[in-house]
Parts: C-alpha cells; sequence; structure tokens
C-alpha cells in the first residue's frame, strides 16, 4: 500500500494512493493525520477500503510531505562508503546524527528554495524511514517491527552555512529544503532492503547511483542505536544519508539553481520530483 498526505480544496488530509487518484482516509478513519491514525492503530483497518473508487482525481489534489507534523525527524550523515571517501571524513564507530525542522519540509511536485543568502544549494538524494510503533532500546533483530513504510527524501543542504562551524543545523533547515514524498510505501510492497537502486538526477542528468545495502548503518543497526538515547514514536522520520555524488565534491562544483529539477528515485518506493525557484 502506499499511503500520501495531501491537500484537497484547501484542507489537509490523507489517503490512499489508487491508480485513478486518492482514495481519502481522514473521514473514513476518524483521524485527522497519517501520523495520528498511525499512533492509534488505526491504519490496520486500511485494507477494508483497498480496490474503493478515488475521491479525488489526482489533478485535483497538492502532495503534502508524507508526515507533515512529525515529532522528530532526524537525519544521519556520512552513510554510505562511497559519500565517506568523496568528503575525506574518516571512518566512524557511530552513525552521524542531526536534525531537521518539520517545517522546512515540502512536498512531491513544490518547489525547492533557493535561498537568497547562498548559491551552494545541493542535492542529496535518501531513504526516508517513518515509524509505526514506539520503541526505545530496541533490538536490531526487532527494528524493522517498527517500521511503518519508506519514502524518498531530498535532505537539500546549504553548504556554506552547513560548514560555518562543525555543526550541521543551519544548513539543514532553510525554509523548503526539506522534499519529502510522494508516498509512504509500506514494507511489503518494498521487499527486503538492500538490493533496491537509489538514484539522483538533475536535469535529467544522472548525478547519484547506488543500492540501499550500501549504508554502511543500515536500518536496523539506526533504529537499535537511536532507541539507545531517545524515543522513537509514531510519524517520527529517520533520513538514512547520502550516496556519492554530491555537487559539493565535483570540479567544479554542481550547484542547483532557479528553474532546475531534481528526482530522487527509489526502486519499490517512488519518485520525487521538485523544481527549484528562488527565495521571494
Amino acid at each position: 500500500m502506499r499511503f500520501l498526505s495531501y491537500r484537497y480544496g484547501g484542507q489537509a488530509s490523507f489517503g490512499l494512493a489508487a491508480e485513478t487518484g486518492v482514495i481519502d482516509l481522514k473521514a473514513r478513519l476518524g483521524q485527522p493525520t497519517l501520523k495520528a491514525a498511525l499512533a492509534s492503530g488505526a491504519i490496520a483497518r486500511v485494507s477494508q477500503y483497498l480496490g474503493a473508487p478515488a475521491d479525488h482525481a489526482w489533478s485535483q489534489i497538492q502532495f503534502l510531505p508524507v508526515i507533515p507534523d512529525p515529532e522528530k525527524v532526524i537525519c544521519i550523515g556520512i552513510n554510505y562508503e562511497e559519500h565517506r571517501a568523496e568528503t575525506g571524513r574518516p571512518q566512524v564507530a557511530h552513525p552521524t546524527v542531526f536534525t531537521r525542522f518539520a517545517d522546512t519540509q515540502v512536498g512531491h511536485e513544490h518547489p525547492i528554495l533557493k535561498p537568497s543568502a547562498s548559491d551552494n544549494v545541493d542535492y542529496e538524494g535518501e531513504l526516508a524511514v517513518i515509524i509505526g510503533r514506539e520503541g526505545r532500546r530496541v533490538p536490531e533483530d526487532r527494528a524493522l517491527d517498527h517500521v511503518a513504510g519508506y519514502a524518498c527524501y531530498n535532505d537539500v543542504s546549504i553548504r556554506d552555512f552547513q560548514r560555518h562551524t562543525s555543526q550541521f543545523t543551519p544548513g539543514k533547515n532553510f525554509p523548503g529544503s526539506g522534499p519529502f514524498g510522494p508516498y509512504m510505501t509500506t514494507p511489503d510492497e518494498v521487499g527486503p532492503l538492500g538490493p533496491q537502486a537509489i538514484r539522483t538526477t538533475l536535469n535529467g542528468q544522472v548525478v547519484q547511483d547506488a543500492r540501499l545495502e550500501h549504508m554502511i548503518f543500515n536500518v536496523p543497526k539506526l533504529i537499535a542505536y537511536l532507541t539507545l538515547w531517545t524515543v522513537l514514536r509514531p510519524g517520527d522520520v529517520i533520513v538514512t544519508g547520502t550516496p556519492g555524488g554530491v555537487g559539493a565534491t565535483r570540479d567544479p562544483p554542481l550547484w542547483m539553481k532557479p528553474g532546475d529539477e531534481v528526482v530522487v528515485e527509489i526502486e519499490k518506493v517512488g519518485r520525487l520530483v521538485n523544481r527549484i525557484e528562488a527565495e521571494a
């Protein structure tokens, strides 16, 4: 199944993706958001609506970030060996962790905003993991039981602000810099993680091309590590790191600019498309 958050007629809702459009779940499940449906367990009732006629055609809706209101967006840095090598970072025993604010996120087909303060706007195609069940001190062999689904993410980086200090936060939290979507695809649709291709294209040119099995710390290891020091709750998002090929490490650097189109595609998960616009 593929779930999405969206806006229709000025109202935010969430639903199930069907071939011809969206099956609305807000009224059917009596929950205001996808996060609330996960937290309440109401999401378990969705299978009865499979095959229902679409309530809205695709042309009638605007995509929102898959989880518009996460309590936590936890991002992982330097989590593919090729990316670690191209940045010159040392090998580490534990994941590199930073945070993104929920209000920086945008949906599929919404613009990424190039800030007036910087021209160093870089793409980072990544797999997002959406938590469906609360956990603390979760062992690796049970970690995937806590996953509700997966989505595409573009953890856009404003590189000069990222490098102002050793802390990444400023360069990862500009408004309109976190595309997330289009869907939350359930684990049964994706299958065991590893062989799926993750690919980023900029204006039709492939700039990142890897497989999920190339992660240094895989999803079970990330969940086990994170839950040693925080509680993961339904609707929380883990953004698992980007492969090699980022614009900052190229010679000359490849920065995104207004008018560009960037696509993050993960096999069996989804295809996230956004254009770059100048900040007003």
